[in-house]
C-alpha cells in the first residue's frame, strides 16, 4: 500500500473540521492541526482538543496571521485542508502565501464545503460570502497550485432536524421565528416547525414551513460522509483540480417528497405552509445578522436551486458517490429514521 500523505488542517476544530480530522486519522493518513494557544486553553474547545489528543493528531501551534508559524507548519506535510469559518475566509490569501513560500505541498483544500461557488445564483448577503469563495479559488489558479474544492452540498445534521441539536446552534431557529412572523397561518403553535431546521427541538407532526414552491431539489449529506469523501480524494490523481460533488443519488430530493416521506415514517398528513420568493426576498430585506445570512443561504438552495441545476462536466468536476462506490452513505430516509 502507498504510504498515506500527511494532512494538516486549519480549522480543524470546526463543525465540519471535527468530522474531516476524524476521518483522516481513521483513514491512516499522519493527522496534524494547527492550533493558536488560545484554543488549547479554552474550555469551549477542551472536549475537541481532548479527542484529538486521544486519536493520535499531531497539535501544531500556530495562527493564520504568523507566516512563519504557517509556513512551519506547511512544510511538515504534503496536503493543506483548510477549515476555517466563513469569517475568516479572506485570509486564506495567507494560507495561499505560506504554501507558495513552503514549495512541497501537492494538493490545497480551500475552505468550501457548501454549494459550488461558482455556479450560484446568490442574493446577498450569500452572495458577497460565496463571492469571496469564488476570489480564493481564483487566487489559487493564479498560483498554480494544486487544489480540490469540496462542494458537500448542506448538511444533514444542520438542515435536517435531529432529536441531538446541539451541535447546530440554533441557527435555523432564527429562521423559523422570522417566518413565523411573518406567515400568519402558522400562529404560535409549538409543534409548527420546519423539516429543514437545524437546532429543532422537535420534529415536525402537524404542520411544516416549506421555503419556495417545494419542488427544487437540494442535496443533504451526512457530516460523517462528507469527511469520508473528502479524505479519500486526497491521494486520487481523478480529483486534482478538480471540484468534488457529493451528490449521492438517494440524497437529491425536494422539500415536498421530503415532507411526503416524513409523513409516511409518523403516518400522518402535516399541514404544508409555503413562504414563496417574492415574501422570502422581502424577510431577507427585513432580517439582519445571522437570520438574514441563513435566509440568503436558503434562498440559494431551495429557491434557486444552486445544488441541483447544473450537470456535473469532467472538465470541472467529478462526483464523489461515483468516485468511490464502495462507501456506504446515509441515505436521507435512513437519517429521518433516527429523529422518532
Amino acid at each position: 500500500m502507498a504510504e498515506r500523505s500527511r494532512i494538516l488542517f486549519i480549522g480543524g476544530t470546526g463543525y465540519i473540521g471535527k468530522f474531516i480530522v476524524d476521518a483522516s486519522v481513521k483513514a491512516g493518513h499522519p493527522t496534524f492541526v494547527l492550533v493558536r494557544e488560545s484554543t488549547l486553553s479554552s474550555p469551549a474547545k477542551s472536549t475537541v482538543i481532548n479527542n484529538f489528543k486521544n486519536l493520535g493528531v499531531n497539535l501544531l501551534l500556530g495562527d493564520l496571521s504568523d507566516h512563519e508559524s504557517l509556513v512551519k507548519a506547511i512544510k511538515q506535510v504534503d496536503v493543506v485542508i483548510s477549515t476555517i469559518a466563513h469569517d475568516q475566509l479572506y485570509n486564506q490569501d495567507k494560507i495561499i502565501a505560506a504554501i507558495k513560500e513552503a514549495g512541497n505541498i501537492k494538493r490545497f483544500f480551500p475552505s468550501e464545503f457548501g454549494n459550488d461557488v461558482d455556479r450560484a445564483h446568490a442574493v446577498e448577503p450569500a452572495k458577497t460570502g460565496f463571492a469571496t469563495k469564488a476570489k480564493i479559488r481564483r487566487a489559487i489558479e493564479a498560483e498554480g497550485i494544486p487544489y480540490t474544492y469540496v462542494a458537500s452540498n448542506s448538511f444533514s445534521g444542520f438542515f435536517l432536524p435531529a432529536l441531538n441539536h446541539s451541535r447546530s446552534g440554533g441557527l435555523w431557529l432564527y429562521l423559523h421565528a422570522h417566518v413565523q412572523a411573518s406567515t400568519s397561518s402558522i400562529g404560535s403553535n409549538a409543534e409548527t416547525t420546519t423539516l429543514k431546521q437545524p437546532g429543532a427541538p422537535a420534529s415536525p407532526r402537524d404542520k411544516v414551513v416549506i421555503l419556495g414552491e417545494g419542488d427544487t431539489k437540494v442535496v443533504f449529506n451526512k457530516e460523517d460522509d462528507i469527511a469520508t469523501y473528502t479524505i479519500k480524494a486526497v491521494d486520487d490523481p481523478r480529483a486534482v483540480n478538480k471540484t468534488l460533488f457529493i451528490k449521492p443519488p438517494s440524497n437529491i430530493i425536494s422539500s415536498n417528497d421530503l415532507v411526503s416521506l416524513w409523513e409516511k415514517k409518523i403516518g400522518k398528513k402535516i399541514e404544508r405552509i409555503y413562504v414563496h420568493e417574492e415574501q422570502l426576498l422581502k424577510n431577507i430585506q427585513e432580517a439582519s445578522g445571522q437570520r438574514k445570512v441563513i435566509l440568503s443561504i436558503c434562498h440559494s438552495l431551495f429557491v434557486k436551486g444552486d445544488q441541483t441545476n447544473f450537470e456535473i462536466e469532467p472538465s470541472f468536476g467529478v462526483e464523489a458517490s461515483e468516485l468511490y462506490p464502495d462507501v456506504k452513505y446515509t441515505t436521507v430516509a435512513e437519517y429521518l429514521n433516527q429523529l422518532f
